[in-house]
């Protein structure tokens, strides 16, 4: 049989050609500390640490701390740890302040050529001065202060003689460009604020677009990989590299950001979900957060299957939020040990059983029986699930009906010979008898329905979390998305489980029979609901 061809993305492509196969590749994933790292942060993350596997590189992890104003080293410490919860490793931890003298040197330098200028227009007088996307802008007045004079204002700027927006410093290109980030863009603004790498050193901070490119090209990176919308923001990058005097180049390469259905990718939106409440914090298992999704049970094997199934592409498109359940499905499917827990309990009593009836059954932990099993006792007093039992079944009811047979997972088959009712005429029990001699594994006999259960006297009380989509909508990032998150996102549930469940590692992954994946809360006592058993995702389906 002939190997599968390696299929590759037009970034490999693009490397090999960079690179012939000769120099390693040298990557960064750059992610700014002012919030948690999300599944979006994870595609970014897994193309930039991949590639650098790939092609026998490295790839550094850089935080890009150049606006303490939202900075904090909360957010350096929980990136660090989803990192290698997603099982990658950088090999140089940096902070994008560690540069700021080198950015300062690089702001002076472009002002000695004639590149740069300090510019006391405000906010909103740069703004008119900028023009539109069908109208070129203006030069400001500041445009043409000699050398001298923007060396002198940009000490005064670094010596914190200046109001906060009382000047910036801009680089002079093209004010007529019809690429506005030409428009004599920021490169240095004042900012008051202690920062929490440099403390109080510095009261000015370089813009995003004049910092990245420098600490590329500093670091030596080969290929600076993001995400689409910086595509327009690339002539800006390698202007910055060109004439700052650096001898390695790094290309800018663009990628799709991800998009996902019903589901917020935008840092903003979720600090507001956090700050404001409608959230328990940025890992409330219903977050896109890494940290979210792994309090969960999202495992990081199947996120990174879903990131590879979902590819690296030049068009930014939306992928049915689904697929990564799918992924997560799979995975738990195969891993994920079986419980059995009642979530809406009605009793059952075996009358043909005596009151001190005990015996121990054997329940398989995971698909594969070699995995090993654990055991309950079959009493007399049992759990089902209330839905298991119909009064007048629906057409192609096969569970407990009267006069109705089933058999109880692992156990034996029942039947139903009557039931109770309270004063409401809600029934409160079911009466059934057992057969002896259908004991799991021990009897051909067939029945067309197998329910779970869990023995009353036994049973242990159970907190389970049901979760729904955060958003009702299928396109979650806009404006009014708090008018579009979902009311039900979270239902708790009070179950009972059978006892051995309790005994388990805080981190281990369940299947509870015909109810879900589940894992403990890493917070509380209860059970947080990975994703149900029912796939609605089809893998021929376009993402």
């Amino acid at each position: 049989m002939e190997a599968t061809p390696d299929i590759k993305n037009f970034i490999e492509e693009i490397i090999e050609e960079d690179l012939g196969g000769k120099s390693p590749v040298q990557t960064r994933f750059p992610p700014e500390p002012n919030g948690y790292l999300h599944i979006g942060h994870a595609k970014a993350m897994y193309v930039n640490f991949k590639m650098a596997e790939k092609f026998n590189g490295k790839c550094n992890l850089r935080f890009d701390d150049t606006n303490p104003a939202k900075e904090d080293v909360e957010y350096v410490d929980a990136i660090q740890e989803d990192i290698r919860w997603m099982g990658f490793e950088w090999d140089k931890l940096i902070f994008g302040s560690s540069y700021f003298d080198v950015c300062y040197e690089k702001a002076v330098l472009l002002i000695k050529k004639g590149l740069a200028y300090v510019d006391d227009l405000s906010r909103d007088e740069m703004r008119e001065y900028r023009g539109t996307l069908t109208e070129p802008g203006k030069n400001s007045p500041h445009r043409d202060r000699s050398v001298e004079t923007n060396l002198e204002l940009f000490e005064k700027m670094k010596n914190g003689e200046f109001a906060d927006g009382a000047c910036t410093l801009r680089a002079k290109i093209d004010m007529a460009s019809p690429n506005i980030n030409l428009r004599d863009p920021a490169l240095y603004r004042i900012l008051h604020q202690i920062h929490h790498q440099t403390g109080d050193k510095w009261c000015i901070y370089p813009m995003y677009d004049f910092a990245h490119p420098i600490q590329d090209a500093v670091e030596r990176i080969t290929h600076s990989l993001c995400s689409l919308e910086y595509e327009s923001h690339r002539p800006l990058y390698n202007w910055v590299v060109e004439n700052c005097d650096f001898d390695n180049h790094p290309r800018q390469v663009e990628f799709a950001r991800l998009n996902m259905t019903n589901t917020i990718m935008s840092k903003r939106y979720l600090r507001r979900l956090v700050e404001e409440n409608y959230v328990c914090g940025w890992d409330d298992p219903r977050m896109p957060t890494l940290c979210g999704m792994r309090r969960r049970g999202y495992t990081a094997f199947a996120i990174k299957d879903f990131l590879d199934r979902i590819g690296v592409a030049k068009a930014d498109s939306v992928v049915d939020a689904a697929m990564l359940e799918h992924c997560v499905r799979e995975d738990l499917n195969a891993t994920a040990h079986r419980y059995m827990v009642v979530t809406k309990p009605l009793k059952v009593t075996i009358t043909n059983m005596p009151d001190d009836f005990c015996e121990e059954v054997i329940i398989e932990n995971l698909p594969n029986a070699d995995a090993g099993a654990h055991k309950i006792n079959i009493k007399k007093h049992i759990y089902i699930e209330r839905e298991d039992f119909m009064e007048v079944p629906e057409k192609k009811f096969f569970r407990l009906k009267p006069d109705g047979e089933v058999r109880l997972k692992g156990a034996y088959i029942i039947k139903c010979v009557d039931f109770v009712k309270d004063s409401d005429g809600e029934i409160i029990e079911v009466l059934c008898t057992y057969d002896p001699e259908t004991k799991s594994g021990m009897s051909d006999r067939k029945v067309k329905a197998t329910i779970h259960w869990v023995p009353i006297h036994e049973a242990k009380p159970i907190v389970l979390n049901m979760y729904g989509n955060l958003m009702n909508d299928e396109s979650a990032d806009s404006e009014d998305f708090i008018d579009n998150l979902n009311a039900k996102s979270l239902e708790v549930l009070n179950g009972f489980a059978e006892p051995a469940l309790l005994n388990c590692p805080h981190d281990m992954h369940f299947q509870f029979m015909r109810v879900g994946y589940f894992i403990k809360d890493s917070k509380t006592e209860s059970y947080n609901c990975t994703v149900g058993l029912k796939d609605s995702y089809k893998p021929n389906k376009p993402a």
